[in-house]
């Protein structure tokens, strides 16, 4: 009756029908999978946008961040711009624009337009310098230290503890995803395959049934492989929609707090296809391979 029905398209109808039936039939245990799925997802999903953010901000930081070398006040302006091939030579340095006394005190100036101590400065109480741009400020500390090492250098300003924030922050989320992602989906599989060996059980004299008069080990593993494609996608839905409400109010907040407004959130709108594609493709791999595992077992194949 059932011999050499293998292909999963002709009986597509039958197959997610007893899917469904297999649902209904184990209704708490489907609902536990869904839940753990779900919460799965979204505790990898959290520290991913965190480490994109993380990242996002990093790169607007290695594009903005600026180091500040002072030259030796004793060095005429001519020397002072000698002193700029220098500073290009030092690795991860890629660019130098220099600044002279007078620029250095107007821009000091238009800072403080009501201080009025301030606007009749001589410009010869500051130095020249050059305002330096990096290529990664993973390496800032080694490259602080070159730049300083050159002649005519006489002090650098540099802000390293926001630069090294940054870095740990997106090194943190990176580690900790990692970890959380592999015991999750462990979790996850677990779960399901446990979900999909009671349906099994359930159904083991029908299964028998099907085995004696001819039924494939593919005709009958395709219900159950539905069975956990479905609470493998209903549990992706469900971490997705909860992923964009968690990350919406969270952005809210960090940009409507004037502590926080160092930081830049990327807009879910820029996120929610790559972050909807990692839910779908992991809730899928969750619930399939959490049925294969549980029917393979039952089967013996």
């Amino acid at each position: 009756m059932w011999e050499g029905i293998t292909v999963p398209g002709r009986n597509f109808g039958y197959f997610v029908h007893e899917g469904l039936s297999n649902l209904r039939s184990h209704a708490f245990m489907a609902f536990a999978s869904v839940g753990v799925t779900a919460a799965c997802l979204l505790l990898i999903g959290t520290f991913t946008l965190v480490g994109l953010n993380a990242g996002a901000n990093l790169d607007d930081l290695e594009a903005a961040n600026e180091i500040v070398a002072f030259v030796k006040d004793t060095y005429t302006e001519e020397q002072a711009r000698a002193v700029e091939a220098d500073l290009l030579a030092v690795p991860n340095v890629s660019s130098a624009q220099f600044i002279t006394r007078q620029e250095a005190m107007d821009d000091f100036t238009r800072e403080h337009p009501d201080e009025a101590m301030f606007q009749d400065l001589d410009p010869g109480i500051l130095r020249d310098r050059f305002a330096l741009k990096v290529d990664d400020l993973e390496i800032l500390s080694d490259t602080v230290a070159l730049i300083e090492a050159v002649p005519g250098v006489d002090g650098v300003r540099v802000y390293e503890e926001v630069a090294s924030g940054f870095l740990t922050v997106r090194s943190v989320a990176t580690l900790i995803g990692a970890a959380l992602i592999g015991c999750l989906l462990v979790v996850s599989l677990f779960i399901i395959s446990n979900t999909i060996r009671l349906a099994t059980f359930d159904r083991q004299d029908e299964i028998a049934v099907m085995r004696m008069v001819g039924a494939t080990n593919s005709f009958i593993r395709w219900p159950f492989v539905y069975e956990g494609f479905f609470m493998g996608l209903a549990g992706a839905v469900i971490a997705f929609f909860l992923e964009w409400g968690l990350y919406t109010f969270l952005a809210r907040g960090v940009t409507g707090s004037d502590a926080l407004q160092i930081f830049r959130v990327i807009p879910f709108e820029k996120l929610w296809l790559p972050v909807a594609g990692i839910f779908l493709g992991s809730g899928l791999l969750i619930g399939v391979g959490g049925s294969l595992s549980a029917i393979r077992r039952f089967l013996n194949v």
